[in-house]
């Protein structure tokens, strides 16, 4: 296999992670694929042995262009809701990207409030709510401090808040958070597995790496033995509108678990343990 097929293969491996992001940033499967094959253009360009991180590299790129085509279509004042409601009303077999991009059920609605936001304040939350990216990262894509990508994933989700989101999709979400927290505390690394994505990503803020954790890990066996036996403090609870899980001692939040769930798996967990991002958060706790 040469070189530019091996790229080629990689770049497949993480077509469906991009294409969801995408999709979320515009609304559109069309600008979704463009924004995708964008990024294998630039990536078939670039020197590729020098890309540490190929999948967060990527990530970046589709998320810099589709910033850069919101921005244009915002200049334009193009109203994308026709192309998504055909869309999403399509009785068409779906390839496999489509089947991730809709894997989780982005509804009409989710998408309307989402074309209600800026550009910025767009990226921020679909990055960081959905897809579990850190604000550190994001930071630079959009041009400012992660405190402020902070307060505009935050301004974002008030207004995400207030569109309909299906019980049920609540509901099994809770249940799978529900069985990774009782298995981590177990010790059941079966069970574990079964709720975890193969590939899997796990991320740790600052002050949680300050703490003992790894800034990353990846795959379900990895991620698995992190949590096994752990989670003993962990509660569900609802986390600025989304559900996920905290440590609260005495109810004051000392740690927070974000969890992007794909189908019955959790695809991504984020810990976020900084004192300024926590005592901003709205936590609920559940039962």
């Amino acid at each position: 296999m040469g070189d530019e097929d091996f790229l080629a293969q990689r770049f497949e491996e993480h077509r469906p992670h991009l294409t969801a992001v995408a999709y979320r940033m515009l609304g559109s499967r069309a600008e979704a694929e463009d924004a995708v094959q964008e990024a294998w253009v630039r990536l078939a360009r670039s020197d590729s042995d020098a890309v540490a991180n190929l999948g967060g590299w990527l990530t970046t790129v589709v998320a810099r262009v589709c910033l850069n085509a919101l921005s244009s279509r915002r200049s334009r004042r193009e109203d994308p809701l026709g192309e998504q409601a055909a869309e999403l009303t399509e009785t068409r077999e779906r390839g496999p990207e489509q089947e991730a991009v809709e894997y989780d059920s982005v509804g009409l609605a989710l998408l309307v409030v989402l074309d209600t936001l800026t550009p910025a304040e767009r990226l921020a939350f679909v990055l960081h709510d959905l897809f579990a990216v850190p604000f550190d990262e994001i930071a630079p894509i959009v041009d400012r401090t992660p405190a402020a990508a902070r307060q505009l994933a935050s301004r974002a989700r008030r207004r995400v808040q207030g569109a309909p989101a299906p019980e049920a999709e609540q509901g099994r979400k809770r249940e799978i958070i529900d069985a990774f927290l009782a298995a981590s505390r177990g010790g059941d690394f079966g069970a574990l597995l079964t709720v975890l994505d193969p590939d899997v990503v796990l991320r740790a803020d600052r002050r949680a790496v300050q703490m003992g954790a790894q800034p990353e890990t990846f795959g379900a066996d990895q991620v698995a033995k992190t949590f096994l036996g752990g989670a003993k403090l962990a509660r569900v609870a609802v986390i600025d509108g989304t559900v996920g899980a905290v440590v609260a001692p005495r109810r004051r939040t000392r740690l927070a678990l974000y969890f992007t769930v794909v189908g019955d798996r959790i695809a991504a967990i984020e810990v976020v343990a900084d004192n300024s991002h926590l005592d901003a958060l709205d936590v609920r706790f559940i039962g």
